[in-house]
Order: C-alpha cells, then structure tokens, then sequence
C-alpha cells in the first residue's frame, strides 16, 4: 500500500509499516518530520547541541516505542511529545549537575532588526521555566491546541492555560522594553 501506488502514505502507516519490519519506514517518517522536530527541539533546548542531542535521544525513544503508539492522537503530535520530553530531561538533567554560565551565548550576527528581535525572545524564552517554555513554544509558536498540548506534555487543560498565561506575563516582562527602543536583555 502506497508503495507502488503513487500515493505518499501517512505518518501512521509509515509507522505501522515500521512496526511490521518495514525498517526504512521510520526514516522516511523521521526525515518527513526532522525540521519541524529540530526547531522544536531548538525552541525548548538551551543550546543547539543539546537540541541535536535531545533529539536524536527522542528518535532513538520513538524507535524503540513505536510498537506502543495507541492511534490515540496523530503520529507527529506522539513525535511531537516524545521530542518535548527529551529536551525537558535533558535540561532536568542539566539542572542537576549546574556548570558555569557563558557570557554570550547568542551572539547576534547579523545587526537586522527582526534577526535581533528573535534572538532577544530566544534569550527571554530560556528565562521561562522548561515546563513554561514548552507550553507556550507549543501553544504559541507552533500552533497546537490547548488540549493537543496538554495531551503531548501529560497535563491537564488548565495546567497548559496557567503555564502559557505565566510564561507570556513573564515574557512581557522580559520583552516590554522592546516597545520603548531599550535593551533590558543587554542591561542585565
């Protein structure tokens, strides 16, 4: 099915197919979704090796899980989840063994306005709490639902709404003077 037929086939019968032994189905699964999972993975990770490393650990987790996925939600929400996650263990995990701050880890290389701008709401959405941050990246910048979102971090609807109405207060916050022409990332 789908493979002689013209027909692109669906994320769930690729992962189905994978689940039958059809092993190049999840790369063709993974490859369908990579970008979408990279920034994903960058949105909610510090750094761009720990959004790599994040996500390679979730593909190597939805690889070895897949023959659990319950048809229960779409298969790239399932991927979605698996990726939130990976990254929100990775910064537990960084919580727990802390290491010395680096002085500029963005550097701005291009002095464009709009460059600028995502760079400082990168900066600011790594103040956010991880469980903040991942609500409002996924509520907010990649467009899920309230109820999607609960159900890809296993939460509760109304834990999802407070945690993006503290991350967006916290933002505006953090962000407010981007209104005014200060720089209140650069002030400190």
């Amino acid at each position: 099915m789908g493979l002689g037929g013209g027909r692109e086939r669906s994320d769930a019968e690729l992962l189905a197919a994978f689940v039958a032994g059809e092993h190049r189905a999840f790369e063709q699964l993974f490859r369908r979704h990579r970008r979408h999972l990279y920034r994903l993975a960058r949105l909610t990770s510090r750094t761009p090796e720990d959004a790599e490393d994040a996500l390679q650990e979730a593909m190597m987790s939805a690889h070895r899980c897949a023959a659990s996925f319950r048809n229960d939600a779409a298969v790239s929400s399932w991927l979605h989840r698996i990726v939130v996650n990976a990254c929100l263990d990775r910064l537990r995990q960084a919580k727990a063994r802390p290491t010395a701050p680096l002085d500029d880890v963005y550097p701005v290389p291009d002095a464009t306005g709009r460059v600028e701008t995502a760079i400082l709401v990168q900066r600011a959405l790594l103040q956010l709490p991880a469980e903040q941050r991942a609500a409002v990246v996924a509520v907010d910048m990649q467009g899920y639902s309230i109820a999607d979102t609960a159900r890809m971090l296993g939460v509760a609807e109304g834990t999802v709404k407070s945690r993006c109405a503290r991350g967006r207060t916290r933002l505006a916050r953090l962000l407010g003077y981007l209104n005014t022409g200060a720089s209140a990332v650069d002030a400190g």
